[in-house]
């Protein structure tokens, strides 16, 4: 594991970018070209301990945390291209926190066993596509509960620090369904291409298990809500809770129990 001063590094430098850009505070609503590129000073380090926890050793190291910190990465990485085109100072804010406390967690945690069949190009490119999907989904949950907190404090005539900083709802409701519609395709591909690594290593296309029936049940509840969307015009509340429980299933799938697993039962 990389020296735990690069780890401390990484976390204070997403911690005190949170800090500066959350809602209310300084950079909240700046949109120059020091917030674009700031985030990608500790988004480097931390794709660089990252690689090396994950890599590092020989074959893919995948664990609670590295699956974590990975997603976290992703979304940093997804917010910073992002911004180039949409006004989302005041957003940043949240996924650089949840950026800070995913690499203080891998920091402290053990590096895990080398995953079965990571040398295979198959399996490495069905991680690559799902935690991609995860990385939008963590994406798209988040503006779920800011559009859920901003509906909220709508109609008062002095609205909390949190929301005055965020962008409007529509553009808020308009960023969530390009997200979900991207990462259902992204899903799609994760589902697809892990029957096809399941049919080439143990040759039978589908295993029921906990990761099949919960990635199976995400990706329906965000059909559904697209479905929703397209035919009945689903927006508010309604997208914000279909959102909310496709996320939870998604999570369920993969990370929830290496959680458990790993931290619960000490496996």
């Amino acid at each position: 594991m990389p020296d735990i001063p690069l780890y401390i590094l990484c976390t204070l430098g997403y911690a005190g970018l949170a800090a500066w850009l959350w809602p209310g505070r300084p950079g909240c609503c700046r949109t120059d070209l020091t917030v674009r590129l700031l985030p990608l000073v500790p988004l480097s380090l931390h794709i660089y301990l990252l690689q090396a926890e994950a890599f590092g050793g020989g074959g893919i190291h995948l664990g609670f945390s590295t699956s974590l910190s990975g997603i976290a990465a992703l979304t940093v990485l997804t917010y910073a291209g992002a911004s180039w085109r949409y006004h989302l100072a005041g957003l940043q804010g949240f996924v650089l926190a949840f950026a800070a406390v995913t690499v203080a967690i891998e920091s402290i945690s053990p590096i895990p066993h080398a995953a079965m069949y990571s040398a295979s190009p198959l399996f490495k490119a069905h991680l690559l596509v799902a935690f991609s999907a995860y990385s939008l989904f963590t994406i798209a949950a988040l503006h779920a509960l800011l559009i859920a907190l901003a509906e909220k404090h709508l109609h008062r005539a002095v609205p909390p620090s949190i929301v005055a900083g965020l962008p409007p709802l529509l553009t808020l409701e308009k960023l969530l369904f390009r997200m979900i519609q991207v990462g259902f395709g992204l899903l799609t591909l994760t589902l697809i291409s892990g029957i096809v690594f399941s049919e080439d290593i143990f040759g039978k296309a589908l295993t029921f298990n906990h990761k099949t029936v919960f990635g199976v049940a995400s990706w329906l509840i965000f059909g559904a809500l697209l479905i929703g969307r397209h035919v009945r015009g689903w927006r508010g509340r309604t997208a914000i809770y279909w959102t909310l429980a496709g996320f939870v299933s998604l999570m369920l799938a993969y990370v929830g129990t290496k959680f458990v697993l790993e931290v619960i039962l000490g496996r």
